[in-house]
Order: structure tokens, then C-alpha cells, then sequence
């Protein structure tokens, strides 16, 4: 039984854990501009962060180590302090992404600046990671976010027209208004925010938090294979209900109000209260978890004490680093920058270092020294090798198309 609700929780949390501030808006654009003709490159990373989550949960739990100690032993101290720069530079604007989203779910709520609540975001966020558990910090947030099935519902209530839809997601086209280099842009950013990389670092190191072992990859499998695909039908729904109700007005996404708008127009003021809900629990539970991904990095490279399985006191350097990490996400919201646009900068840029993320946990994953029996299989070899070309090509051509497109105007 407990076995059993650890499956179900583990896959609760990977639902509303997927979606986080990135994937609101970048979906959320998507849909607004290109319909649903873009819901091919969700189903790719999908496939792709189900792939590399599952390699990252299975090294966690046969070798009992954190992702970066294993990337500094493998591939040595400088090939891991690249990583390190890049991840830690990626994580910390994500990390300064996800306060902002808070900020901006507390402003729908309550008409108040988000500025305004940026310090108690910023307060409310330290307090949980330092008090919480683990597996009650992961299962509240994650399962509050469970919230954001409003927008399902909401496309439902819609009453579109599916086989119309079903038509532009397998037959997808780009509309004739649009550059084809803003197209392949919006392609690339709904691509790095599904496999942003902070969700293998936290995916791994939570498998330690957890003591995971050999006997519990069947259970990280069935998170993941079973939690990220349900958590990619949300982003689809959210792409759903801008594509019927903001693309037809014309109307382009700037505010995390015009995301939720369409729930509003299909379901009322009660759906609209609970998608900002769950706005809330989304972007705070992934607020909490790049936090927590900062200081597993840079403590597992260098070989400190970390985690939230050991007393703060013991593990002193790594929460120094998330308060670091936190401070220097508030002083970014607070210089009033666009919180949207630090969004979709953020996942552009995690686009960028996708390749320095996952390329050393293929290579871990394929190392008999660590993984004894439990090395990757021909399938899962033959997929990564594949995928890891194509986060190569996207990589390459993010900064271009970036510059190209002005980010997408």
C-alpha cells in the first residue's frame, strides 16, 4: 500500500510540477499566434524530458549521488564547471522567472502591483525551503497545481470543433501572417520549456532526498512516463484555449491575465479563481524547486553536504547558496523588468544549454562502472543519441533565431 501511494502521489506531483511559469507562457503564446500548429514540438520534449528524466532517476538511484558529483567525477572537473556556469546562469533566471510568476498570480488575485509582493514571495520561499520536508514540500505544491485541469475543462466547455483541432495538431501548418523564422522561434522556446533543465537536476537529486534505491526505479519510471505525458496534455489545453478564444480576437499574450482569460470566457469567475490558483501553486512550487536546484548543483560539484534530508546546520554552504540564489532572483523582478519577458528569455537561454545538461547523463547513464546491470538499453541509447542531435540543433539556433525574430515580435 505505501509503495502504491507513493506511485500515485509521485505521479500527482510530476502533473502539476510540469507546468510552471515557462510553460504557461510559452504555450499560452503559442496558441495565441500559431493555433495548435505547434503542438508537435510539445509532444517532442515530452518525449525527450521523459527520456533524460528517466536515465537521470535510474543513475540517482542505483549510484545513491547527486547529478554534478557524478558529472565532475565523470567527465572532470572543467567539462563540469562549464556545465556548472551554464546550469547555474540558466537555473537562476528561471528561478527569477518563476518569483516574478508568483508575484503576477498574487496581482490577478488581489488588483495589488506585483512588485509589492515580490519581498514576502521572495520571504514565503526561503521559509519553505528551509522548514518543509521534501516529500511534503513536493506533494502540497505539486498537487495544488493540479489546479491548472481548469484549463482542460475549460476547452472542454469550449465545445470545439475536434476533429478541426485533431486535423492542425497532426497536419500542422504555419499560418500564412507569419515569418517562418518566428514560427521555428516559438518552436524552440515551447522546446526548452518542456525540457528546462532544472526538472532533471531536482528529478535526481529529489531521488537521494527520497533514498531512493535499485528497487525503486519502477516507481520513478512510472512517475515519469505516466506524469510528465499527462502533464504535456495541460500545456496542450492551455495552448487549446488560447488558440479558440485569444487567436480569433487577435489577441496576443503580454500579462499572465490574458492566459487565464480564456478559462474565464468558458467557465466563469469560479474557473478563473481556479486557475489562478493554480498559477499560484505552480509557479511557487517551481519558484521553490529551481531554488533548491541551485544549491544542489553547486554543492554537489564541490563536494559539500547538501539536501533537506540532513539539519540546515550540517548542509550550511548549500542553503547559503538557494539564499544567494533567492536574493538574486528578487533583485531581478525588482529591477520592474517584464516579468513575461524574463519568461520567454528564460527558456530561450535554457534552450541554449540543454546540451551541457543532457549529454553527461546519457554518458553516466551508459557507464557500467556506476550502473552495473542497469545501463542503458539498445532502445534507450539509440533515442537519447537521436535526441541529443536534435537539443544540439536547437541549441545552435536559438541565440539566431532569437536576434532574427527580435524575440519573437
Amino acid at each position: 500500500m505505501k509503495r502504491i501511494l507513493s506511485i500515485f502521489l509521485g505521479v500527482l506531483t510530476a502533473i502539476g510540477g510540469f507546468v510552471d511559469i515557462g510553460d504557461l507562457v510559452a504555450n499560452a503564446l503559442a496558441g495565441a499566434r500559431f493555433g495548435l500548429s505547434l503542438v508537435w514540438v510539445t509532444a517532442l520534449g515530452v518525449v525527450g524530458i521523459c527520456l533524460f528524466a528517466e536515465m537521470s532517476g535510474r543513475v540517482a538511484a542505483v549510484t545513491r549521488r547527486g547529478t554534478f558529483d557524478l558529472i565532475r567525477e565523470r567527465l572532470g572537473p572543467r567539462a563540469g564547471l562549464l556545465n556548472l556556469a551554464a546550469s547555474v546562469l540558466v537555473t537562476v533566471l528561471t528561478f527569477t522567472a518563476e518569483i516574478g510568476g508568483v508575484a503576477l498570480a498574487l496581482e490577478l488575485a488581489t488588483s495589488v502591483n506585483y512588485l509589492l509582493f515580490v519581498p514576502v514571495v521572495g520571504f514565503a520561499v526561503w521559509l519553505v525551503i528551509w522548514r518543509l520536508t521534501f516529500s511534503l514540500l513536493e506533494d502540497v505544491f505539486g498537487l495544488l497545481g493540479l489546479a491548472l485541469i481548469v484549463f482542460a475543462v475549460a476547452l472542454w466547455q469550449l465545445n470545439p470543433d475536434w476533429g478541426g483541432l485533431l486535423h492542425a495538431i497532426v497536419a500542422p501548418h504555419k499560418p500564412a501572417s507569419e515569418d517562418l523564422s518566428t514560427y521555428l522561434y516559438y518552436g524552440v522556446a515551447l522546446f526548452g520549456a518542456a525540457m528546462t533543465p532544472y526538472e532533471v537536476f531536482f528529478f535526481s537529486s529529489g531521488a537521494v532526498e527520497e533514498r531512493w534505491t535499485a528497487k525503486d526505479i519502477a516507481t520513478s519510471r512510472v512517475n515519469v512516463f505516466i506524469g510528465f505525458p499527462l502533464g504535456g496534455l495541460l500545456s496542450v489545453a492551455i495552448a487549446g484555449c488560447a488558440a479558440l478564444v485569444l487567436m480569433p480576437q487577435g489577441i496576443e499574450v503580454a500579462t499572465l491575465g490574458q492566459v487565464g482569460l480564456p478559462v474565464a470566457v468558458a467557465v466563469g469567475k469560479l474557473g478563473l479563481a481556479v486557475a489562478i490558483l493554480g498559477f499560484f501553486a505552480a509557479t511557487f512550487g517551481a519558484a521553490l524547486e529551481t531554488g533548491l536546484s541551485t544549491g544542489y548543483s553547486i554543492a554537489q560539484y564541490f563536494g559539500w553536504q547538501w539536501g533537506k534530508f540532513v539539519r540546515p546546520r550540517r548542509a550550511a554552504r548549500f542553503h547559503v547558496v538557494v539564499l544567494l540564489a533567492l536574493i538574486a532572483a528578487i533583485a531581478g523582478v525588482l529591477t520592474t523588468a517584464d516579468p513575461i519577458k524574463v519568461t520567454e528569455y528564460s527558456i530561450v537561454f535554457s534552450a541554449v544549454a540543454l546540451p551541457l545538461t543532457y549529454f553527461p547523463i546519457l554518458v553516466v547513464a551508459n557507464d557500467p562502472v556506476y550502473m552495473g546491470e542497469h545501463v542503458n538499453g539498445r532502445l534507450a541509447n539509440v533515442l537519447g543519441t537521436v535526441f541529443l542531435g536534435v537539443i544540439v540543433v536547437v541549441a545552435l539556433a536559438s541565440i539566431p533565431l532569437m536576434l532574427l525574430t527580435a524575440a519573437g515580435q
